[in-house]
């Protein structure tokens, strides 16, 4: 086993420049431990909120949530693993950008054969956090209506054939007609151009005035608002994310007057605590997956040296679906 790897770290929050790649100590697992060596690494807005400390970590910290690829050891006491198996995850700690990492075995789960590795590191905390969305934060059944914003992201396009799948109506919003159209192709039932419809008019004309069901945002300050307006009474807003900057603070009486909506805040990790629960939902995940129910769009792939070109690239809006890195 190589005794280090290359790593990307920041010793200070900022923009992209932050990021460096360090060779890193590569110690034997521990109790509960494993190593895995990574084949694919995957992006997601979070390693941004930490890169730029909205989510603030203890200095110097390696960052990335998700990767793919094989185990190499096991420490005393995993027994769901074994060296040589394929596998990905999703979880806490960050670190997943780099080449091989020792981390806790309960949230890394075994990997499908019919899964490629640049497809698990695609979808871990994309499809995932799909997963609770639709499953384990609100009831939701079929001939229900979603309103999903920047529907034709990573997570976005997911949750559009997801939707599709279960038999929910899903109403997208996206930035570019091409993004409308992407979404459309994947399931949305309708997709709306923010930049050039105001989609809350929008939503009350399809639903015919009566407001959607389910709201899920992870686009944060510029929705929000305009997010529980598009609610019918009784409806729930996921915020699960801040795209955008966080919601500013609000007088909760604003839910009563809107019609006594509720609000959650939920994070994956909450939900993937849990070793029994982390594995049934990735199960979920990968039947999904393998039952061609769900495809996994990786749009854009960048070298691990290339980092903060990715990092600059999902900030601008000028990705579509999913983005890995190769170590």
């Amino acid at each position: 086993m190589q005794k280090t790897a290359r790593t990307v770290v920041i010793h200070e929050t900022g923009g992209p420049e932050v990021l460096k790649i360090e060779d890193r100590p590569l110690r034997d697992p521990g109790p509960g431990e494993v190593v895995i060596r990574h084949h694919a690494c995957g992006l997601n807005f979070i390693d941004v909120y930490q890169r730029s400390g909205l989510y603030p970590l203890d200095l110097p910290h390696a960052l990335g949530m998700e990767a793919a690829g094989v185990i190499e050891a096991v420490g005393e006491g995993v027994t769901h693993l074994q060296p040589g198996q394929r596998a990905a995850y999703a979880a806490m700690p960050p670190g997943a950008y780099c080449e091989a990492r020792v981390m806790p075995a309960a949230q890394v789960c075994p990997l499908p054969g019919g899964i490629s590795f640049e497809t698990a590191a695609a979808m871990m905390l994309k499809g995932l956090t799909v997963e609770y969305l639709f499953h384990r934060t609100t009831p939701l059944k079929r001939g229900d209506t979603v309103l999903f914003h920047a529907a034709a992201g990573g997570v976005g396009l997911i949750a559009c054939q997801w939707a599709k799948s279960e038999g929910i109506k899903l109403i997208g919003t996206a930035g570019t007609d091409d993004k409308c159209r992407l979404a459309m192709f994947n399931g949305a039932t309708h997709c709306i151009n923010y930049r050039t419809e105001d989609f809350e008019s929008r939503v009350a004309e399809i639903t015919g005035g009566k407001g959607v069901d389910v709201v899920m945002d992870s686009v944060g300050a510029d929705t929000f608002n305009g997010s529980l307006n598009c609610l019918k009474p009784l409806g729930m807003m996921i915020s699960f994310g801040n795209a955008s900057g966080p919601v500013p603070l609000f007088d909760i009486g604003i839910l009563a007057k809107k019609g006594s909506l509720k609000i959650t805040r939920p994070t994956l990790f909450t939900h993937i605590a849990d070793h029994s629960v982390c594995q049934a939902m990735a199960r979920r995940l990968f039947n999904k997956v393998t039952g061609a129910e769900v495809k996994i769009h990786i749009d854009q792939r960048f070298a691990l040296d290339e980092v903060a070109e990715a990092h600059r690239a999902l900030e601008a809006r000028k990705t579509t679906g999913s983005t890995i890195l190769l170590p």
